[in-house]
C-alpha cells in the first residue's frame, strides 16, 4: 500500500509540474514574440527614417549636378549612390527580424560615402578619406575628423564627427545628437535600449577593429553592448530582476501545485478508508 500512495504521489506532483512547465514556457515564449515585435517596429521606423531622409539627399544631390557633364568617376559614384537608396528600401522591406536592420544602415553608410564622393568632384575638390560615420549622428555622413568629447556626467573620449559637428565641439556647442523615442522622452539613440543596437551597428560594421575606433566611445558602445553609458547596466539590472522574478513564481508555482496535489490525495485516501 505504501509503494501505491508513493507511485501516486509522485504521478500527482510530476503532472502537476509539467502542467506548470508548460504553462511557463508558453507565457515566456508569449513575452519573448512580444519584446521581439517591438523591437522590430523600433528599429524599423528608425531605419526607415533614415532611408527618407537618403533619399531626400539624393534629391538635392540631383539640383547640385543638374546641367554638369559627368565623367565616367563620377557616373559610377553617383550610380552607387542610387543604387544604394534602392538596395536600402528593398532591404528594409525584406526585414523580419531586429538584427536585419544592421543590413540597411550597412548599405546607407556606403550610400553616403558616394554622395560625398559626388559632392567633392563637383566641387573640385579632393575626394573624401573613407572614415567612420559621425558619432552623434550615423546619417550625417563619413566623420571629417575625431574630438574629445564627453556626454553629461561622462569621461571625455575621442568620437568621430563631420564637420559641421566637429567644429561645434571645437567650440564650445553642443553637437546635433541623433534623438529616438523612448517611452515618452526622445533620448539619444545611444541610451534608447537593445532596439536600436543593430540600426547603430550596421553604420559601424565594416570599421569594427579598425585603428580609427580603437579606444573610442563609440567602439565600446556599438559593440559592447549597446550603452556603456548607463543603458547596459539598466538593461542587466532588469533581466537580472526579471529572472528572479521568474525564479521565485516559478518556486511558488510548484509549491502551490504540490500543496494541492497533497491536499487531493490526502481527500482521497481520507474517503478511501473512511469509507472501509
Amino acid at each position: 500500500m505504501e509503494s501505491i500512495v508513493l507511485l501516486l504521489i509522485l504521478v500527482v506532483v510530476g503532472g502537476s509540474a509539467l502542467v506548470y512547465g508548460r504553462k511557463q514556457t508558453k507565457r515566456r515564449e508569449a513575452t519573448e514574440r512580444a519584446e521581439l515585435e517591438s523591437q522590430l517596429a523600433t528599429s524599423k521606423r528608425a531605419a526607415d527614417e533614415d532611408v527618407t531622409k537618403f533619399g531626400e539627399e539624393l534629391q538635392r544631390l540631383d539640383v547640385d549636378v543638374a546641367g554638369r557633364p559627368l565623367d565616367e568617376a563620377m557616373q559610377q559614384d553617383y550610380q552607387r549612390a542610387l543604387d544604394a537608396y534602392e538596395d536600402a528600401k528593398t532591404s528594409l522591406a525584406a526585414v523580419r527580424r531586429p538584427e536585419e536592420i544592421r543590413h540597411v544602415t550597412e548599405i546607407l553608410e556606403d550610400g553616403r560615402y558616394a554622395i560625398a564622393c559626388v559632392k567633392a568632384r563637383v566641387a573640385n575638390q579632393p575626394l573624401p578619406q573613407k572614415r567612420p560615420p559621425c558619432f552623434f549622428n550615423p546619417a550625417h555622413g563619413p566623420s571629417a575628423q575625431n574630438v574629445q568629447w564627453a556626454p553629461p556626467g561622462g569621461s571625455v573620449r575621442d568620437v568621430p564627427a563631420c564637420a559641421a559637428d566637429a567644429e561645434r565641439v571645437l567650440a564650445g556647442a553642443d553637437p546635433y545628437i541623433r534623438t529616438v523615442q523612448m517611452g515618452a522622452r526622445r533620448v539619444p539613440y545611444w541610451e534608447g535600449g537593445p532596439a536600436y543596437a543593430p540600426w547603430a551597428q550596421g553604420y559601424y560594421n565594416s570599421w569594427r577593429g579598425s585603428d580609427m575606433l580603437t579606444g573610442m566611445m563609440v567602439g565600446g558602445l556599438l559593440f559592447g553592448g549597446m550603452n556603456s553609458m548607463g543603458g547596459l547596466f539598466s538593461g542587466l539590472g532588469q533581466g537580472i530582476g526579471a529572472i528572479g522574478e521568474g525564479i521565485g513564481e516559478g518556486f511558488e508555482g510548484i509549491g502551490d501545485g504540490i500543496g494541492d496535489a497533497f491536499d487531493g490525495i490526502g481527500d482521497m485516501f481520507g474517503d478511501f478508508f473512511g469509507g472501509n
